[in-house]
């Protein structure tokens, strides 16, 4: 039983729905992403290597260098700035990740709860390219797994998590945006046919 089930009460989806949507194409699929919870975390000035050193040891996996994300187990995490970074974790298992996070960097670091203030989608298949270049500047036909890059698509502020060179990407942005980059992605796959 969930927590709103007592009420009656269903979460709503950044695109306001109670299912996540999901938008197949031929050659692609883009799927809103809605079972993840995130919370950032950055460094204070001079514990960088204590921060570092209790959130690899909390994750499972160091954090990522500039640029990157990485998954371990069931955390991922990208870097978002110099000692900056946003942490993802199943929702179901981990509601309560900020508060954990914060728990394992103790005063090292500051942590803030950021699942209400982004929205995810997943892309996957073979045109994955064609809908990225007509959305973004970043150099997606040359990046390599693991790379996170920000950039804008549609003039929001983005991260584009590379998952599979040209086949799986996840873009993550503003929640308070998400219609307007879900209607970016979809527009740019039906123009791309």
């Amino acid at each position: 039983m969930g927590k709103f089930d007592n009420h009656g009460l269903k979460a709503i989806s950044p695109l306001g729905r109670h299912e996540p949507q999901v938008d197949a194409f031929a050659g692609l699929l883009i799927r809103e992403v809605t079972d993840r919870t995130l919370a950032s975390l950055a460094a204070r000035q001079g514990n960088e290597d204590a921060v570092k050193s209790a959130a690899a040891s909390y994750l499972g996996g160091a954090l990522p260098e500039v640029a990157g994300w990485a998954a371990s187990g069931d955390f991922a995490a990208w870097w978002m700035g110099p000692d900056l970074w946003m942490v993802s974790a199943p929702h179901d298992s981990h509601e309560l990740l900020a508060a954990e996070l914060k728990e394992a960097v103790g005063d090292a670091g500051s942590v803030v709860e950021q699942t209400d203030g982004w929205c995810r989608f997943d892309m996957e298949g073979s045109r994955c390219f064609d809908v990225l270049e007509r959305l973004c500047n970043a150099n997606i036909r040359t990046g390599k797994a693991g790379e996170a890059t920000r950039t804008s698509m549609e003039h929001l502020g983005v991260f584009l998590l590379c998952r599979e060179p040209g086949q799986r990407y996840s873009i993550v942005g503003p929640r308070s945006s998400a219609g307007s980059l879900h209607h970016a992605l979809v527009a740019a796959a039906q123009s791309a046919i």
